[in-house]
């Protein structure tokens, strides 16, 4: 039976950010918020949690996972970051952007693309989020919480308690959030081109 922690947007109580990492470190399955949607989190390093997670969305292994991080210094041990790609991320975060980036040998083989062996790099603009991560002090492995069938992420935490209740150790609730994918952006072979238009404007890489 999943917790219920309702923790402000704006100035995340220290004690329940605490209390959420602390759930993540033991291996617990956790929906938290993000800049675009709501989202499903677990330890990096923790391969029961991993399942979890595809179990919820039913995910195969060509699913881009997200590592949400702090700052560019924490991507940068998970991800091949060239000089053109610290400059746009530094540019754009944080915000509503994912950034797939050529991953290090410090990404379980588990987490990456089969084939492609990218892993997608997130800083978002939540406080929430971003409080949660620095008190991780590492990485968050992340999912958008899209079930299978649906088009958006669900929105509402008290809809998403009813249907996860059972199968989550921890439900954050910051208020309604609609579902406003992020952008992505591809950052391999040298490339940096928009593979998905969402929330986040990139002028300049129009």
């Amino acid at each position: 039976m999943a917790q219920f922690f309702a923790i402000h947007p704006e100035d995340p109580q220290p004690r329940l950010i605490y209390q959420a990492a602390e759930i993540i470190r033991q291996g617990g399955v956790i929906v938290y918020p993000t800049d675009s949607a709501y989202a499903l989190a677990c330890h990096i390093g923790d391969k029961k949690a991993l399942d979890t997670i595809k179990r919820i969305r039913q995910l195969d292994d060509k699913h881009n996972f997200s590592l949400v991080c702090s700052d560019l210094a924490q991507c940068s041990n998970f991800a091949k970051v060239s000089n053109d790609t610290h400059r746009l991320i530094k540019t754009l975060s944080p915000g509503a952007f994912t950034f797939i980036i050529d991953a290090t040998k410090e990404v379980p083989r588990r987490m990456m693309h089969a084939k492609r062996k990218t892993i997608g790099i997130r800083i978002p603009d939540n406080k929430i989020a971003l409080a949660l991560v620095e008190e991780l002090g590492e990485p968050l492995l992340s999912a958008s919480l899209i079930l299978p069938n649906e088009k958006y992420a669900l929105s509402d935490p008290y809809d998403i308690r009813e249907k996860l209740e059972h199968e989550l150790d921890l439900i954050i609730d910051a208020g309604i959030i609609e579902d406003e994918q992020s952008t992505v952006i591809s950052c391999t072979n040298g490339q940096l081109e928009i593979i998905r238009q969402g929330k986040g404007e990139a002028p300049m890489l129009s």
